[in-house]
């Protein structure tokens, strides 16, 4: 089996749903989260910059600005079709009225095709859910929901302000409107074993669930990992480690999840650690590399016991 088949490439999913190639516009929607604003607290979770994991991006142009300014740049003539995506803190964190007019202000080219919005679990209601469906007329809608891992001690731990029962509550009410859900999970987080590792992959399976990103835990400037990091208290997984959790989660994973992304991208200008993350490459040759050699592909152990044999753990 080519590596290409051996798990769902976003890039294939777009080929064959679209028609062709589709990019995303990542934008900076000039959101909050309640994780920062003091609803819930004032630090985020403990990875989480300043920037709400949209670094690249500019804070101070309008939304429609942004988009407009992607459209000028040479990254446009790459693609036909395009989805904006609104990236930074938790984009569904506001009054309807003022959602409707973000997301608006960003459908400003007959060249996009779909809305996708980043949030958390408990910025998800049925109002937020039927506006979001609202635009289905039009649109591929998509709601990406941060999970990270199931361990709900290790979710106390990293200040992720929201439990699991949130998370399936908020994917159940996505689901009811057939709006595709994506989720990000983390390896390698403070007091993570792979045991918890397998436990978010189980999670997961009992959910109805579109998507999956896969981001491995790096720690950068001017976070509470990084002082974590300085004192001691946190060390980062090997990139080792990283591939074989990777292998783990394809290939127990349900084959009919689209793998969105399998690492994270930290700025290179905040990065502290671990340095591997800047090498992509050696992430996803590695990933392929021990796919083909040991022959699996994604969901080959789906729902199987006595697989733990083939992982060094």
């Amino acid at each position: 089996m080519d590596s290409l088949y051996r798990y769902n490439k976003l890039n294939e999913y777009y080929k064959n749903t679209f028609g062709e190639r589709v990019l995303k516009i990542c934008v900076n929607g000039h959101f909050t989260c309640p994780n920062r604003d003091g609803t819930l607290s004032h630090s985020g979770c403990v990875f989480c910059s300043e920037y709400g994991s949209g670094e690249h991006l500019n804070p101070y142009k309008d939304i429609s600005e942004q988009v407009e300014d992607y459209f000028k740049s040479p990254r446009a003539n790459r693609a036909n079709k395009f989805i904006v995506y609104f990236q930074n803190f938790s984009n569904t964190y506001d009054s309807l009225d003022n959602l409707k007019r973000k997301y608006d202000s960003a459908l400003v080219d007959t060249k996009i095709i779909g809305l996708s919005v980043a949030t958390r679990p408990d910025c998800i209601n049925e109002d937020v859910v039927k506006l979001l469906h609202s635009y289905t007329k039009r649109y591929y809608v998509s709601v990406e929901l941060g999970l990270q891992t199931s361990n709900e001690e290790i979710g106390k731990f990293i200040n992720r302000q929201y439990t699991n029962e949130q998370f399936s509550k908020a994917v159940g009410l996505l689901n009811k409107y057939n709006i595709d859900v994506i989720t990000h999970i983390m390896v390698g987080l403070p007091h993570e074993t792979f045991e918890d590792i397998k436990s978010t992959v189980n999670f997961l399976n009992l959910h109805h669930i579109k998507g999956l990103k896969i981001h491995n835990t790096y720690v950068v400037k001017n976070t509470v990992l990084a002082d974590m990091y300085k004192r001691k208290d946190y060390k980062p997984i090997s990139l080792d480690y990283y591939l074989d959790c990777l292998t783990y989660i394809i290939s127990h994973i349900s084959p009919d999840i689209v793998i969105h992304r399998i690492s994270g991208d930290a700025p290179k200008d905040l990065l502290i650690a671990p340095k591997w993350d800047l090498h992509k490459k050696w992430i996803l040759n590695g990933l392929d590399k021990k796919l083909k050699e040991e022959n699996l592909y994604q969901g080959i152990f789906l729902g199987k016991v006595g697989t733990d044999s083939f992982f060094p753990f």
